[in-house]
């Protein structure tokens, strides 16, 4: 994304008022005080570059608090330009270096356009930390030491042969799974990102693991039980306080708690095991105990040293590499020709005007710019309800901007809001034309009595109310069942007594 046209002003105006201030600074010799103010100054105008440069990423991600985050940094800046004129000795030049850095920067991006190979703040842009990298794994790992972008990700981990394959499959066969990943991730970073921020763990581990256990789908569920976006296994989500609520909602499908859990899980291996990204995915993937005790019995060496490595199954072999890479690609994804879509994430409260579904509200909504529709979102944002739940009027529903608008100018009133309705409504059954004697009236009569149904698998209270035309919260109330889930066993039997014939 070019650099804002009010910020590339701004930038311009301070780097003229940081000349003016060159030419009349006092010549004076500094006092011990003033050079300690002046490094002083020179440590907050790192520290705002640092911001601004990150406000910008964020701006090309369409994060809402983008502009304000770098008008900040903008202001900081300004504010030690005018402070370094009035300070004898201090030198503004270093200072203005840094504001025509920035210009630089922006106008060699708006130059290259959209598809430049290059990020213009990349720490390694000629690719050269995978230099000499050519070494078998595990035998002689001679992993390159990635360089720090500021992020503790790639300080803590090695960019090997196996990292590379890893890259090499996100970007071709898995390459659409990770695109969505990325849009499914954008929508829920709000919910999950500060929980790995407040537990100092970096946002591109998050994404890793989040690309390679569910692909961004919170309802994601493993074989072997593993439940949620980050796949939590029962026992351990219990332990680190998830599962069944007093609603009956498992909380390893919703993305804050397990995001919050998922990072003090990490942070307790990386405690016991030297603070070893690779040898904590290894217990995240192939057990805790396993790790732990391969860690110890090893000496602490490294994941990637044979002794170790040879020692966990293929599957975590495999598992923890492409992690590493799905995130490494997160950090630089136009290093290798890679675009992530800019998703329009800005989260809002929905009111509900009328019963709906989830399904109901996908038709309505339409594709509103996106490529799929907008299901998958609102299933990761309101995982305590499935996909056919009918959702009582009133609720309040974990939405995007978009969305809330979209909704109000085709969910409400409208034909297209009426032919949602009617296709979730419909009853395939009543496709089926049934020849014969019609049945007595005694019969007829017979279905006046209270009856019941048995439920079947899949069914829910939503469907089965509208099967029967009665209200939902009514025959919730007859068979004692507690919302907003409504949960229902097979076989379970429901009075109907407030339905009608």
């Amino acid at each position: 994304m070019p650099l804002p046209v009010r910020s590339a002003a701004r930038l311009s105006a301070v780097a003229v008022l940081g000349l003016a201030l060159l030419f009349s600074q006092d010549a004076d010799a500094q006092s011990r005080r003033d050079r300690e103010a002046a490094e002083a100054l020179k440590q907050r105008m790192e520290q705002a570059e640092t911001r601004y440069r990150e406000a910008l990423v964020r701006a090309r991600n369409s994060e809402p608090d983008a502009v304000a985050a770098s008008d900040s940094a903008l202001e900081d800046m300004e504010d030690v330009v005018v402070e370094c004129g009035k300070l004898r000795g201090c030198d503004p030049a270093g200072f203005v270096t840094t504001f025509k850095r920035l210009l630089k920067a922006g106008a060699d991006e708006a130059a290259a356009g959209p598809d430049a190979d290059i990020d213009p703040f990349d720490p390694d842009p000629d690719g050269m930390l995978a230099e000499g990298v050519s070494a078998d794994v595990p035998e002689a790992a001679r992993a390159a030491a990635l360089l720090s972008d500021g992020q503790r990700f790639v300080e803590m981990v090695q960019f090997n042969p196996a990292v590379q394959e890893g890259i090499r499959r996100w970007l071709t066969d898995m390459r659409h799974s990770l695109i969505v990943s990325h849009e499914n991730y954008q929508y829920m970073r709000h919910l999950m990102w500060p929980n790995f921020e407040r537990a100092g763990l970096p946002e591109a581990l998050l994404f890793g693991i989040l690309a390679k256990e569910s692909t961004g789908r919170v309802h994601s569920t493993s074989r072997a039980g593993a439940a949620g976006p980050l796949q939590f296994m029962p026992a351990t989500g219990q332990r680190f306080g998830l599962g069944v609520d007093a609603t009956g909602f498992d909380t390893r499908y919703d993305p804050y708690a397990s995001a919050e859990a998922s990072a003090a899980y990490l942070n307790e291996r990386l405690a016991e095991l030297n603070n070893s990204i690779e040898l904590a995915l290894a217990g995240y993937n192939g057990g805790e105990g396993r790790a732990r005790r391969i860690h110890n019995e090893n000496g602490g060496r490294s994941f990637w040293d044979e002794s170790v490595y040879s020692q966990f199954p293929p599957e975590t072999r495999d598992y923890v590499p492409m992690v590493i890479a799905a995130a490494w690609l997160y950090l630089h994804p136009r290093r290798y020709g890679l675009e992530f879509p800019r998703i329009a994430a800005r989260p809002e409260l929905l009111q509900l005007e009328r019963a709906t579904s989830i399904y109901e509200l996908t038709i309505c909504l339409g594709n509103g710019g996106t490529r799929y529709g907008f299901m998958r979102m609102l299933r990761n944002l309101n995982p305590r309800y499935r996909a056919d739940d009918v959702i009582p009027a009133g609720t309040t529903l974990n939405v995007t901007a978009d969305v809330a608008r979209l909704y109000g100018r085709w969910c409400t009133r409208s034909a297209r809001a009426d032919i949602a309705r009617e296709l979730v409504n419909s009853d395939p059954g009543s496709a089926i034309v049934r020849s014969g004697p019609v049945a007595p009236a005694a019969a007829q009569a017979s279905t006046d009595a209270p009856r019941v149904h048995r439920v079947s698998r899949g069914e829910t209270l939503g469907r089965i109310a509208q099967r029967y035309g009665c209200g939902l919260q009514a025959l919730a109330r007859a068979n004692n069942l507690r919302g907003p889930v409504y949960r229902l066993r097979v076989g379970q039997q429901l009075t109907l007594e407030s339905c009608g014939s």
